[in-house]
């Protein structure tokens, strides 16, 4: 069999090509650290290796959702504390100051402390965050939420929207505690009637209950409430918006709750005859509204030790405590979700390292293997070269 001189060259020059190629390639994985650069140096390895990289930025995705939402759950769980505060105090002013060895004067000073205080929680509810943004304002961020109208009433501009950040696969996680939730809309403590006692006030009672118990029965209206006497007997006749007698109790015992238009209502002390108050339908009470009506009742000099005061007192105590139930969840909720993102991270934090061991297995580079490669390709190369060198430099003549 001949060998001709163009196929020992070619042969030679591809034996060294190739121990080129396998040099440079070495060379690269030591200046990378990785022993896949390329798809091509191992396509099994790069697939597992290209589905973990993104499994780590979708981690990093949500643990970058989880650090906004921690920032701003935090600040929100941090002001509502501060509201508790504020509310806590003002109860004990407003308490205070219904003392009936109190002077005016002396209750005057008391509400200007509670419009100081209630100005403090004005602001909180109107807190922004870092960026401008008003946090307790829902999803309508760029404006005020709380203000007051001109009739003196405060008003939420708001909405109840409630923004979410995606911190794992499926889950959600509210980053914001919508203000009417907070400050607007605290169960009224009655039911579904709020009360209006009247300056015609004789008796001691109060309004315990005032709740729908029969919503097919239930007819909403306004309704009033006047005890009449009868022969020496307390009667009671309820009356609608249009002064009809919708409801007649005789011989009336506050200790009996009434029942009229699918409505229940239930009295604690004892009205005398000419004695009357209104109800209107009222599910929900402001804890900021509340503290506005106390301030103006303290400020009224006609309202403190009369029976009217006294009931009206107890009203907006208890109004006073559901709102203040009403914050505190409202920073449960957020601290709770505090508490689970800090779950979720920890959770990130393990599937990172997971995913990072994974990948150090797959791509990172056996420094003493390659090297010793790394040697073997060169030794190879330089005998391949020096063969070549000597095979292609005989030439026919030198024997002539």
């Amino acid at each position: 069999m001949r060998i001709s001189t163009a196929q020992m060259f070619n042969q030679n020059t591809s034996s060294i090509s190739k121990g080129q190629s396998a040099t440079n390639k070495i060379l690269e994985q030591l200046a990378s650290g990785k022993k896949i650069n390329t798809a091509g140096d191992d396509p099994v390895a790069a697939i597992g290796v290209d589905n973990l990289r993104q499994k780590n930025s979708l981690v990093d995705q949500y643990v970058k959702n989880i650090d906004y939402a921690q920032k701003h759950l935090g600040l929100s769980e941090s002001k509502l504390g501060s509201t508790e505060t504020v509310l806590s105090s003002m109860r004990e002013q407003f308490q205070r100051a219904a003392n009936g060895s109190l002077s005016q004067s002396e209750r005057q000073m008391i509400a200007d402390e509670m419009k100081d205080s209630l100005e403090e929680l004005m602001s909180i509810a109107n807190t922004r965050d870092e960026s401008g943004n008003y946090i307790f304002a829902g999803n309508d961020t760029n404006n005020p939420p709380f203000a007051f109208d001109s009739n003196g009433q405060i008003v939420y501009s708001g909405d109840s929207g409630e923004r979410q950040s995606v911190v794992a696969s499926g889950v959600t996680v509210g980053t914001n505690v919508p203000g009417d939730t907070v400050f607007m809309n605290a169960p009224n403590p009655l039911g579904d009637y709020g009360v209006n006692y009247l300056p015609s006030q004789q008796g001691d009672f109060v309004v315990e209950k005032a709740a729908i118990f029969d919503p097919a029965a239930h007819i909403e209206d306004t309704y009033t409430f006047n005890f009449v006497d009868n022969a020496g007997v307390l009667d009671l006749q309820i009356q609608d918006s249009g002064g009809t007698v919708v409801s007649t109790v005789p011989n009336f015992d506050p200790s009996n709750p009434v029942s009229f238009n699918g409505i229940e209502v239930k009295l604690s002390g004892q009205p005398v005859a000419g004695d009357s108050f209104t109800m209107e339908p009222q599910e929900t009470v402001s804890i900021l509204d509340t503290l506005n009506e106390a301030i103006a009742m303290l400020e009224d000099p006609t309202i403190p030790n009369t029976s009217q005061g006294n009931s009206k007192l107890a009203q907006l105590l208890n109004s006073i405590d559901s709102g203040q139930i009403q914050v505190s969840t409202a920073r449960s909720i957020a601290g709770n979700s505090l508490k689970s993102l800090e779950s979720i991270s920890t959770n990130h934090a393990e599937e990172k390292i997971v995913n990072d061991s994974a990948l150090s297995m797959l791509e990172d580079l056996d420094y003493a293997a390659a090297i010793t490669e790394f040697e073997k390709q060169q030794l190879a190369l330089n005998a391949v070269s020096s063969v070549f060198g000597k095979v292609g430099s005989i030439s026919l003549f030198d024997y002539i």
